[in-house]
C-alpha cells in the first residue's frame, strides 16, 4: 500500500512531498515523490491522560469516535471503573479495548480508593499494583492523587511508587495547586507528569523542576488558555490531554481541535505536533508509530495544518476511519456492575437544623476546583431547604454500594430552578450526587439512578430523563451517537431548568472528587480538601 501526500517529519522538522509505503502493519520506505495530492500525512494524535469512562462509552466504542478525529492511541487511567469493581474492572477495560485497533495504553490505578474519606467500590493494594506491573498490558502507574500520603512517607503508597520503579515504567501525578518545597519532594518520589496546573506560574514552576506538563482541555476542567503559552518554550515536556471528555463533546472534536486553537494562537506548528503525537509515545514507552521507517504504521491524512480536518486514519496499516466515518464494528461484551443499595425515602434527605449560617460549596465553571462561602440557613419546619432565590440548593451524596443514611450539604452555581439532576458518575467513587430544589424532588431524582442501576437523570415535576448507564454504572452498553445525543438532550433540559453551568453533569460529577480542594461532599460527609478533613455544615 502506498499513501502520497505532503508528508509532515515532526522528528526533523520537515515538510515534502512524497510517499509512505506500507507493508505487514510496518512502513517500509518514506520517500520523496513528485506528485499533485495536496493533503498531509502525519503521525495520528495521543491524548496523554484521559478516563475513558467519563465519554460514559465503553473503550471499543469510545475508539469509534476518537479514530474520526484522528486519535490512534490514549494513555488512559482506568481509575474511575477501578474505583467500583477493583481490578477485574481493570481487567474489563484491556480486554474491551484490544477487541478494536486504537491503541490504548493503560495504567494501573494508584489511588483506590482515592481517599478514606468516602466508600468505594473496591480496594487496589500495593500488592495489587506489584501484579499489575508484572503485566505486559499496563503501561505506566497513574495518578497519584495522594499527594500527602507521597510527602508524608505513608508506607502503602511508598510500595506502590516503589512497584513502578522496579518494572521501570512511569509514574503519573496529580497534584493540584503544589508548589514549592512541596512539589520538590513530590517530583523527587519519581512521579514525572501533572495534568493538574491550572495558573501559568504553577506549570512553570513544575517544568522547571523536570516535570512534564500535560495541557487539560476537557468537557468541565479547561486549562488550555492558562497554560498553552509555555508551549513555545518548553514544547519537548509538555503534551495535551482530555482527562474527562463526556460523550456529546467527544462528537464534536478531540486532540485535533488543540492543535487547531494551538496553531490559530501562531505557535509553530512543528512544536504542536511534537506535543500531540510524539511526546506521549516516547514519555510512555508506547507501541505507536511516528511516520519514521521501521514504525507501525500509524498516521493521518488531513487537508490542512491550521483546521486539522481529519480525512483518513491509519493503524497499523488498516484504514480505521475516513472523512467522518468509522470502520470500526461493535462488539459483544460481558455488563459488569456493582450497585447495591434501595429505594429511598424522602425523609432520608430531611436535614434539621437551627443554624443561622451554613457553609456552601461554591461551583466555579470550567473548574474542578470550588471555594468554601457561607451563606444564610432557609429553614422550614426545622428542615434545612433548598434557597432558589439566592441559588444555595440542597445537594447529596448516597453510598450506592450499601445502604446508608445519605450526605447532605449545599452547592451554590448550578442555577437550578426547578426539579433535580442526578448522576452515579460521581468521581473518584461513584456514588450517587444529586442537587435539586426540594427534597421531593432530590429523592425522585436519586430513585430513578438506582432503578437503573446507575446513570445520569433530570426530573421537574412533569418530565423525567435518565441516560442508562448499565456498565459499573458509569458506562453505557450503546454507541457513542445514542449515548452522545441523549446526553445533549439530557444536558438541555438541565439547562432548561435553569442551570448556567456549560456542562452542569461534568461539573455534578466533579462535586464529590475530594482530593481537588476547597470543600467536596462525599458520602460521609462535608470534606475540606485544604485540611483533608471533614468539615461542619453548621456555622456556629
Amino acid at each position: 500500500m502506498i499513501i502520497k501526500g505532503n508528508i509532515v517529519d515532526i522528528l526533523n522538522r520537515t515538510i515534502f512531498k512524497g510517499e509512505v509505503e506500507v507493508e505487514a502493519r510496518k512502513i517500509i520506505n518514506i520517500r520523496s515523490s513528485d506528485h499533485s495530492i495536496e493533503n498531509y500525512i502525519l503521525p495520528g494524535f495521543i491524548d496523554a491522560h484521559i478516563h475513558i469512562e467519563s465519554s460514559l462509552l465503553v473503550p471499543s466504542e469510545f475508539a469509534k469516535i476518537a479514530l474520526v478525529h484522528g486519535t490512534v492511541a490514549t494513555v488512559s487511567d482506568p481509575h474511575e471503573i477501578a474505583n467500583v469493581l477493583g481490578v477485574k474492572g481493570v481487567d474489563f477495560m484491556i480486554e474491551n479495548g484490544k477487541k478494536v485497533p486504537l491503541k490504548f495504553n493503560f495504567g494501573a490505578p494508584s489511588c483506590v480508593p482515592a481517599t478514606s474519606f468516602e466508600s468505594a467500590g473496591a480496594v487496589i493494594d500495593s500488592n495489587d499494583i506489584q501484579k499489575m506491573m508484572a503485566n505486559p498490558d499496563i503501561k505506566y502507574l497513574a495518578e497519584m492523587m495522594n499527594y500527602p500520603g507521597v510527602l508524608f512517607d505513608d508506607e502503602e503508597v511508598l510500595k506502590k511508587l516503589a512497584w513502578a520503579k522496579q518494572y521501570h515504567k512511569p509514574i503519573d501525578g496529580h497534584a493540584p495547586g503544589l508548589r514549592g518545597e512541596d512539589v520538590t519532594k513530590y517530583i523527587a518520589a519519581g512521579i514525572s507528569t501533572d495534568h493538574e496546573c491550572f495558573t501559568y506560574d504553577e506549570a512553570l514552576e513544575k517544568l522547571e523542576k523536570g516535570m512534564k506538563i500535560l495541557i487539560r482541555e476537557g468537557s468541565a476542567a479547561k486549562n488550555f488558555e492558562a497554560l498553552i503559552h509555555l508551549l513555545p518554550n518548553y514544547f519537548e515536556n509538555m503534551m495535551f490531554c482530555s482527562d474527562d471528555k463526556h460523550p456529546d463533546d467527544l462528537l464534536l472534536g478531540h486532540i485535533n481541535q488543540l492543535c487547531e486553537r494551538a496553531v490559530a494562537k501562531g505557535i509553530d506548528v512543528f512544536k504542536v505536533l511534537q506535543a500531540a503525537c510524539v511526546n506521549p509515545v516516547k514519555h510512555y514507552n508506547l507501541e505507536v508509530g511516528l511516520l519514521q521507517v521501521g514504525d507501525p504504521a500509524d498516521f493521518i491524512l488531513v487537508d490542512n495544518l491550521k483546521e486539522f480536518n481529519v480525512l483518513e486514519t491509519y493503524i497499523n496499516g488498516e484504514l480505521v476511519a475516513k472523512n467522518g466515518k468509522s470502520f470500526v464494528k461493535s462488539v459483544p461484551f460481558e455488563v459488569l456492575n456493582n450497585f447495591n443499595t434501595d429505594i429511598k425515602k424522602v425523609a432520608d434527605f430531611r436535614l434539621a437544623s437551627s443554624s443561622k449560617k451554613i457553609r456552601v460549596i461554591e461551583a466555579l465553571d470550567g473548574e474542578l476546583v470550588t471555594n468554601q462561602i457561607a451563606a444564610d440557613s432557609l429553614i422550614v419546619d426545622g428542615n434545612l431547604v433548598s434557597n432558589t432565590a439566592t441559588d444555595v440548593l440542597k445537594m447529596t451524596v448516597v453510598n450506592r454500594y450499601k445502604n446508608e443514611t445519605p450526605s447532605i450539604a449545599f452547592i451554590k452555581n448550578f442555577g437550578i430552578k426547578e426539579g433535580a439532576i442526578a448522576s452515579s458518575v460521581g468521581h473518584d467513587s461513584h456514588n450517587i450526587i444529586a442537587i435539586g430544589v426540594s427534597d421531593e424532588a432530590i429523592c425522585k431524582a436519586v430513585n430513578l439512578i438506582i432503578e437503573n442501576k446507575g446513570g445520569v437523570c433530570a426530573v421537574t415535576k412533569t418530565t423525567e430523563k435518565v441516560v442508562a448507564l448499565p456498565v459499573a454504572g458509569i458506562m453505557s452498553d450503546q454507541p457513542a451517537e445514542i449515548i452522545g445525543n441523549a446526553y445533549a438532550a439530557l444536558d438541555a433540559m438541565a439547562k432548561e431548568m435553569g442551570s448556567t453551568l456549560r456542562a452542569p453533569y461534568m461539573s455534578l460529577s466533579f462535586m464529590a472528587l475530594l482530593v481537588i480542594p476547597s470543600l467536596k461532599l462525599s458520602d460521609k460527609g462535608l470534606f475540606d480538601g485544604n485540611t483533608f478533613k471533614f468539615t461542619s455544615l453548621e456555622i456556629e
